[in-house]
């Protein structure tokens, strides 16, 4: 006797099938998620030590032009000692012309200092904006990618796999070229 197939049977199969297939793919928006977080939490760390960075090197940019100053007051105080003796009509000191001229040559030395800081701050902080727009995009891509699996709607999830592929773009030049 021949078996009948009961319409439901078929049904259920079917039911099971695209179970497994939409948990596959809810499977594959979690493991991509969780590559981002991953990602995005670097990048993150990446960006605040950049912001740590920037930020030591403009204070030892500041304290070198502190320390240029300091020698331009003892420099002019020098000169103006020298000024009032040959005002009064007495010879300048020989040692007073060689500090002055030594408080001179130091000036020019820290003043290359203070500038190499203070441009070492500049890149750090370009370094630290770069990789915040791609935590930023790694966090939008996250998000949409939740949104992808509350709707179950594939496109937005490659939307959000957009978002992150913009975010690594960031993410590299950010740590790779900003040097």
């Amino acid at each position: 006797m021949e078996e009948i197939e009961v319409p439901l049977e078929s049904s259920q199969e079917h039911i099971h099938g695209h179970a497994h297939h939409e948990g596959g793919w809810v499977a594959k928006v979690a493991l991509s998620t969780a590559l981002i977080a991953v990602i995005a939490a670097i990048a993150a760390l990446m960006a605040g030590h950049h912001s740590n960075e920037a930020l030591i090197s403009q204070i030892q940019s500041s304290d070198s032009w502190s320390h240029y100053q300091s020698k331009s007051i003892k420099a002019t105080i020098v000169n103006m000692k020298n000024d009032i003796l040959q005002e009064m009509g007495k010879p300048a000191k020989a040692e007073d012309l060689e500090k002055s001229g030594e408080y001179k040559k130091e000036q020019a030395e820290i003043a290359e200092k203070a500038k190499e800081k203070s441009e070492e701050s500049e890149l750090h902080l370009r370094a630290h904006v770069t990789l915040a727009k791609a935590v930023t995009l790694f966090q939008i891509s996250i998000a949409i990618s939740a949104i992808a699996v509350l709707t179950r709607r594939k496109p937005f999830w490659y939307v959000s796999l957009g978002f992150a592929g913009f975010g690594v773009y960031f993410f590299l030049f950010g740590w790779l070229f900003i040097k």
